[in-house]
């Protein structure tokens, strides 16, 4: 797979189209909608409990994101020219977060993730509102995702 040519949008098939924008602006609307921090908080604690069970078989070193405070495992596939990623961690409020880039990443064309940008997490105030280390972690795991895509697109 190459990734040059014209970019496709959209997600698995089944699944409504939508552009990864389209995601984007669900994930900061979403957001809007919630009143304080704390609420936002218990949002993302909320999402992180709704992860799917994580294989036991992808809790490998190759598999953990490096640069995050907790323990973070991320498994990134390629199937029909998508990637497709599961994640868990150890950690409440970052299996929350994982749970957001899963939303906002997985499923899309390698291509469309690389040239997506990840504003949504500034605009919903991510940045601004996690501890130092969260927020390192949180950039971690997107870059690890970006390197995912940016390796499928190679292969």
């Amino acid at each position: 797979m190459t990734c040059n040519g014209v970019e496709s949008e959209g997600r698995e098939p089944g699944r409504s189209v939508q552009t990864i924008e389209q995601v984007h602006r669900e994930i900061v609307e979403e957001f809007e909608f919630l009143d304080d921090w704390m609420d936002r908080y218990q949002h993302i604690i909320d999402l992180g409990r709704r992860l799917p069970e994580f294989p036991e078989e992808f809790r490998t070193d190759e598999n953990k994101v490096k640069g995050c405070q907790a323990q973070v495992w991320l498994h990134a596939e390629t199937r029909d020219d998508r990637l497709h990623l599961v994640a868990t961690s150890d950690a409440a409020i970052v299996s929350g977060l994982i749970a957001l880039l899963i939303r906002a990443y997985s499923g899309f064309e390698p291509r469309t993730i690389l040239a997506a940008g990840n504003a949504f997490i500034d605009e919903i105030g991510l940045t601004e509102h996690l501890s130092p280390t969260r927020g390192n972690g949180l950039h971690a795991m997107v870059r690890t995702i970006r390197q995912h895509a940016a390796n499928s697109c190679v292969s």
